[in-house]
């Protein structure tokens, strides 16, 4: 019988997860589930950052010094950068556009927004400060803190993926520059481990069925109320229907376009790494994921997509660009602030380069936000309003970040003669006609 595809399993085991979650909470066993079920759902998310870091210094080393030209490496590092800025700069646009038509925060009434912000003051404070503390470092902090004191302590810690990526790059351009018969010994390390790491990914990927369930069942039990939803769902319903028009319009449009490559091609390759962005709301964890499906799925060539993906794991944030200007005009409107076109022109500005700011993490595009309202003049303390549903929220913008960087990567690829054949020729089926074999 022939095996199940993983993302079938994967989204067995969440729908699995979230009535199990249901159940356990109407039957009152929500300590049971923290106590036995979440720390599985912890331990698959830590096995996945734990390869982060490594495949990045692998494939990176690998993919740039298999250009053999450091002109190769800057044309397809300002393209994979304008690509990015440019599907950024979109997502905000179609954010502030539907937050603009639906004017959800006028629905908020008045006792509801005062328990919200009673509720998650204290949430709102810590996010405020961390926000505050970032804007106090000046100008060129962000140049600063790209270049680590130091390699190990930077690798410690998946927040620091940038300066990961600029010391593997700066290695990478050295070894494009020395003889090649003595870079060949380093680069054939690089290449067996790259392997190894590709391999440790299919066994972890083993247990993603489990770890998703146990994720997503966790999430169901810590939940809050019915009623804080409900007062929310016109806010939620924005940045929803937002995600979508970017994950089921946007994307599978612009690889259409730009190489050729059908819709339902697009979907079949990537959607186990979607499936896991959803299920644990960080591109930093899914980005092993990633990588396997874009080279062996989409036919992006290894040495674009380990140089594309990781940085656009990185600084690539789309989904949480999107949500941060519907989240800013949401709160306004909540609290009565006309937003003038030079006030939202600003949160296209700030939003974008807040998320390249972002950490790859649960959570991150939240203190990120708190710089886009403080430079459009809305309350930071706003922030409490919109808690109650962040979680969820975060992790539909995850997948629509993952999809970004996927088809940025395809795209970069085939304007530089690099989109191939998928590895895996079952998906053969889903080539337009015209280009199959």
């Amino acid at each position: 019988m022939k095996k199940l595809a993983l993302h079938w399993q994967i989204l067995i085991g969440m729908l699995a997860g979230i009535l199990f979650g249901l159940l356990a909470a109407r039957l009152g066993w929500n300590q049971f589930v923290l106590d036995w079920i979440k720390p599985l759902g912890t331990i698959f998310i830590n096995s996945l950052k734990l390869i982060a870091i490594p495949l990045i210094v692998a494939s990176l080393v690998k993919g740039v010094s298999d250009l053999q030209d450091i002109s190769k490496l800057s044309r397809m590092g300002g393209r994979t950068i304008g690509l990015y800025l440019v599907t950024t700069v979109f997502a905000i646009t179609i954010g502030l556009v539907i937050v603009n038509l639906v004017e959800p925060g006028y629905l908020i009434e008045e006792t509801t927004r005062e328990n919200l912000m009673s509720t998650y003051a204290g949430d709102a404070e810590s996010k405020i400060e961390a926000a505050t503390a970032q804007k106090d470092r000046g100008p060129l902090s962000a140049l600063v803190d790209l270049v680590p004191e130091n390699l190990f302590l930077a690798a410690t810690d998946n927040r620091n993926m940038l300066q990961v990526i600029f010391v593997v790059i700066f290695f990478g351009i050295g070894l494009i520059l020395i003889p090649a018969e003595k870079a060949k010994p380093v680069k054939d390390f690089f290449d067996g481990l790259n392997e190894v790491i590709l391999k440790l990914i299919d066994l972890i990927m083993l247990s993603a069925p489990y770890g998703v369930f146990a994720l997503l069942a966790a999430l169901v039990v810590e939940s809050p109320s019915a009623d804080l939803f409900l007062a929310l769902l016109g806010y939620g319903a924005c940045v929803l229907i937002g995600l979508g028009l970017l994950i089921f319009g946007f994307y599978p449009v612009l690889v259409r376009l730009a190489t050729g490559r059908s819709y339902p091609f697009f979907f079949k390759g990537i959607s186990p790494a979607q499936l896991l962005a959803f299920s644990t709301s960080s591109s930093a964890a899914t980005l092993p994921v990633t990588l396997e499906r874009v080279e062996e799925h989409l036919g992006v060539e290894s040495e674009v997509a380990s140089f594309v993906l990781p940085i656009g794991a990185t600084i690539n944030m789309d989904g949480t660009s999107l949500y941060q200007a519907v989240a800013a005009v949401f709160i306004a409107q909540a609290f009565g602030i006309e937003l003038s076109l030079g006030a939202q022109l600003g949160i296209i500005v700030t939003a974008t380069l807040a998320s390249i700011g972002s950490a790859a993490v649960p959570g991150a595009g939240m203190v990120m936000l708190v710089i886009v309202l403080g430079q459009a003049g809305i309350p930071e303390a706003g922030l409490a309003l919109i808690f109650a549903v962040d979680r969820p929220l975060d992790m539909c913008r995850t997948v629509a970040n993952v999809t970004g960087d996927a088809s940025v990567s395809m795209l970069v690829a085939k304007s530089i003669g690099k989109l191939g054949e998928p590895q895996v020729k079952e998906w053969d089926d889903y080539y337009p006609p015209d280009q199959q074999k």
